[in-house]
């Protein structure tokens, strides 16, 4: 079905500014959409709460989103498998191992995300290592060594756990759930999505071509291999972005950009944008739900992903193998 890509992106960036407005409106302290604006331009406690508390939050929330998005696009194209996912290579496991070793050595803040981003660099280079060898790697090859580690990071996350205090532990648990309540220092992770999705788009051309398989794209004049090193790579920052932001957050690399292609094609010139779009607005209706559904506590924003990622993605399959 031939789809405007204009006219796509335009109702992905409405939908967006929808859900900036209905996080922005809604709390333990509901506001009005009639008094938004007026909380925007003026002072008092309703300014306070929306520039300086839900704008912030949602920023954070549609950023993390449109990473993990992005790198679920580009990890399903470098492993032509659609269910891949950006945790799929273990890089989540290794950021966990690193943001909890700070947090059970009592450091909090910055110290936590430098040992997420630690984590996650750690366990890129440690798959790539192994995978390579001796011998070019294969999509096959860095997936399963890719499952093997990060079996061997959830072995570490559990021994965190079980030698955790009592004080420490449900901060642990709850920073493995996905959190954005303390989600600060975005510029970096925002410029990485700029970054990110500019790269990924000069890649879109041989994208399309890799799809149909390596020696098509070989014989077509790709350099495969380069290819696949740039996309593990940028799958990679991107995913490593967003869990230093917001921790573990899952289904949002799965579903989106399965969703996406079955909605718009596979023309990654649009797939990619659009699932960028996409998966920044889901991630910001989420977190605006985990922040109200049993205000004023909040959800685990993982746990709420899972909660509408579970069935949407069956929905989905269903959709899919019926030509839907």
């Amino acid at each position: 079905m031939n789809r405007s890509p204009l006219r796509i992106c335009a109702a992905l960036v409405l939908a967006a500014l929808a859900a900036f407005v209905l996080a922005a409106a809604s709390g333990s302290t509901p506001i009005p959409l009639a008094r938004l604006p007026a909380a925007l331009a003026g002072d008092g406690p309703a300014a306070l709460i929306v520039r300086e508390l839900r704008l912030p939050r949602a920023f954070a929330a549609f950023v993390t989103g449109g990473l993990l998005a992005l790198a679920g696009a580009l990890m399903q194209v470098l492993l032509r498998n659609p269910l891949a996912d950006p945790y799929v290579l273990g890089l989540s496991g290794g950021a966990a191992v690193g943001a909890l070793t700070m947090l059970l050595a009592g450091l909090a803040g910055v110290w936590v995300d430098a040992g997420a981003a630690a984590g996650a660099l750690a366990a890129v280079v440690l798959v790539f290592g192994l995978a390579h060898g001796r011998e070019a790697w294969s999509p096959l090859r860095l997936l399963l060594t890719g499952v093997v580690t990060a079996a061997g990071w959830s072995a570490l996350i559990a021994l965190l756990l079980a030698l955790a205090p009592d004080r420490a532990l449900r901060g642990m648990v709850f920073w493995l759930l996905g959190d954005l309540s303390a989600a600060a220092r975005l510029a970096p992770a925002a410029l990485t999505l700029a970054f990110g999705l500019g790269a990924a788009l000069l890649l879109a051309p041989r994208l399309n071509v890799l799809m149909h398989g390596e020696l098509a794209a070989a014989s077509l004049g790709v350099a495969v291999r380069p290819l696949r090193l740039a996309l593990y790579a940028l799958a990679s920052l991107c995913a490593a972005a967003a869990v230093t932001v917001a921790g573990p957050v899952g289904f949002v690399g799965l579903v989106v950009p399965h969703g996406v292609r079955l909605a718009a094609g596979s023309d990654h010139r649009l797939l990619l944008p659009a699932s960028a779009l996409a998966g920044g607005t889901l991630l910001v209706l989420a977190d605006t739900l985990a922040r109200t559904a049993i205000a004023p506590q909040q959800l685990p924003l993982g746990a709420v992903t899972a909660l509408v990622g579970v069935p949407a993605f069956l929905w989905l399959l269903n959709r899919g193998r019926h030509g839907g």
